[in-house]
This record gives structure tokens, sequence and C-alpha cells, in this order.
């Protein structure tokens, strides 16, 4: 089963925003993570249009997980 486009659309922004709310509210590393989730998901969307347009944000999205993880102290 495929996701759609538009759930897939939905679906990043609305885990993009639930990322930005706990980094605001003090959770970094939860915020982090839910931000390159989301971020992951908008790449998916363009892995059918040029490379740098999938590649990128894919790479942005690993980095970021990776550094959420590696935080000594986020809460």
């Amino acid at each position: 089963m495929q996701l759609s486009t538009r759930l897939l659309t939905l679906l990043s922004n609305a885990l993009v925003g639930v990322g930005i709310a706990l980094g605001i509210g003090g959770i970094v590393r939860g915020g982090s993570i839910f931000i390159a989730v989301g971020t992951a998901g908008v790449a998916l969307k363009a892995r059918r249009s040029r490379k740098f347009d999938f590649y990128f944000p894919l790479v942005i999205a690993i980095a970021l997980f990776v550094l959420a993880i590696a935080l000594p102290h986020g809460r």
C-alpha cells in the first residue's frame, strides 16, 4: 500500500508542526526527531523529481535525527 501524495504532505506537515511545538516547549530531542521524520516525508514526495530535491532534504533529515540521538542531555 502506497501513501498518496496528499496524505504524505499532511502527515509530514503535522509531524514538523508537532516537532516545532515540542521544541518550543523545551523537549528538544523529541522535537528534533519529529522534525527529522517530517522532513524525510517531504523528501519522499520528491523521489521522482530531480536528485537534488530528493537527496538534500533526506540528508538533512538523517543528520538531524543523528544529532537528536547524540545530544547528551536532551530532554
